[in-house]
């Protein structure tokens, strides 16, 4: 990128898939950016965290740099079977002989994130844009006029517009004093990453699984899913766990042993332990409309659904959009309003998606009398009625609608 460094017409802060996608979607339309990242290039990114991405994140990533969205696919996986069982019995399985669909676009592709913000490293590389490593917002002032960043380094920054794309505890959501409201769940879950490097497209045994108060795991709900380079084990706390003594390598070792199996009881890659946070801010932009939050610092979401990351890249495009409107814009007012209208409709896609994730969330904590005896009578009429099977096999990942706005994508 040429020029003043610290004077380009839009900043991002945050080099995670959001703030990567934003930066091409800026690109995409024309627009010079560059992207401040608290961390090191080096950083740390253990752990396969989002690793669904929705066909329609697919298509957005292709659209905004070409081969971006084939390269996950052609990295990815697509898993062709359903099956969910209930304390020991299976409840519903399906297979589908074209799961991913037709196309050069899947329905879904599931691939570590690691690898997604490495294709999209590259793609920045390939277009010039800058991240600007161990470069972290300290302070944001914004005016009618643009806005001032500085950064811990000591270094001062103008740009028009900013994107804050920098995580759930965002300096620029917190800088332009917008708060965060919500809940959070009330059981801990346990998220572990078995190593299979023998698992691709020709798997036999490729598939989601879930499990409903898994014997294997003294009665707490388990979901396993497979993803390039090994498998996902969720496992939902019960009252009265500790989290971090289950977590233990040896504890885990046990679980995986026992649920997946003693040839995985040695492939315990990484684990973590969470309480869901279910929040969004109170306004995604501040009030000069100069600067504008997307995916983390905007919201953050339990994971049922794969709502996280990929309606966080909804955000970044739209954001894009919005901006690149208001930069070419003659009068201020429309300027203020391609913005507002940006903030508007994401914000709707977030209460949506917070919804969304909240009665999947709600129907797992399984504290309603109503909902235990569904799950119960759906269990038990199964072996006669696949539609109740069929519901306890989605249940768990709420919704399947998208956000009520005009989209390029679902979320």
């Amino acid at each position: 990128m040429s020029g003043d460094p610290s004077n380009v017409p839009v900043l991002v802060a945050g080099a995670g898939p959001v703030g990567m996608t934003t930066a091409l979607a800026l690109h995409a339309r024309g627009v010079e950016t560059a992207i401040l990242e608290a961390e090191p290039a080096d950083r740390d990114r253990s752990g396969s965290r989002a690793i669904y991405v929705h066909g329609s994140t697919l298509r957005t990533l292709e659209r905004l740099h070409s081969g971006l969205g084939t390269n996950l696919v052609d990295e990815g996986l697509v898993w062709p079977t359903r099956r969910t069982l209930y304390r020991g019995k299976e409840v519903f399985n399906r297979t589908y002989d074209s799961p991913g669909g037709s196309g050069d676009i899947p329905h879904f592709t599931s691939v570590p994130q690691v690898v997604t913000e490495q294709y999209m490293l590259e793609a920045l590389a390939d277009i010039g844009v800058d991240i600007h490593w161990e470069t972290e917002v300290s302070s944001v002032a914004s005016s009618p006029d643009g806005v001032h960043v500085e950064t811990a380094d000591g270094r001062e920054w103008e740009t028009d517009y900013l994107v804050g794309a920098d995580g759930g505890g965002s300096t620029v959501r917190k800088e332009i004093g917008s708060n965060f409201e919500g809940d959070q769940s009330e059981n801990a879950f346990i998220i572990a990453d078995i190593e299979d490097e023998g698992i691709d497209d020709d798997h036999p045994d490729l598939e989601r699984l879930f499990h409903y108060d898994a014997p294997e795991a003294d009665g707490r709900n388990v979901l396993l899913v497979p993803f390039t380079g090994g498998w996902r084990l969720d496992i939902q706390c019960i009252e009265g766990d500790d989290p971090e003594e289950l977590s233990s390598t040896e504890r885990m070792r046990e679980f995986v042993r026992d649920i997946m199996g003693e040839e995985y009881a040695d492939s315990l890659q990484w684990v973590s332990t969470y309480h869901f946070l279910q929040v969004m801010a109170d306004s995604f932009v501040d009030e000069d409309r100069r600067v504008l939050l997307a995916g983390e610092a905007a919201h953050l979401l339990a994971p049922f659904g794969a709502r996280g990351m990929n309606s966080g890249i909804a955000d970044a495009d739209e954001a894009a959009s919005a901006i690149a409107v208001a930069l070419n814009a003659r009068t201020e007012a429309v300027a203020r309003d391609e913005v507002e209208l940006f903030a508007a409709r994401r914000e709707k896609a977030a209460e949506y998606n917070l919804d969304a994730a909240g009665q999947a969330l709600e129907y797992l904590q399984g504290k309603d009398p109503v909902t235990i005896l569904r799950k119960e009578a759906a269990a038990e009429l199964a072996d006669y009625f696949e539609v109740a099977g069929e519901w306890l096999d989605d249940a768990p990942y709420g919704p399947h609608g998208a956000p009520p706005i005009v989209s390029t994508g679902n979320y």
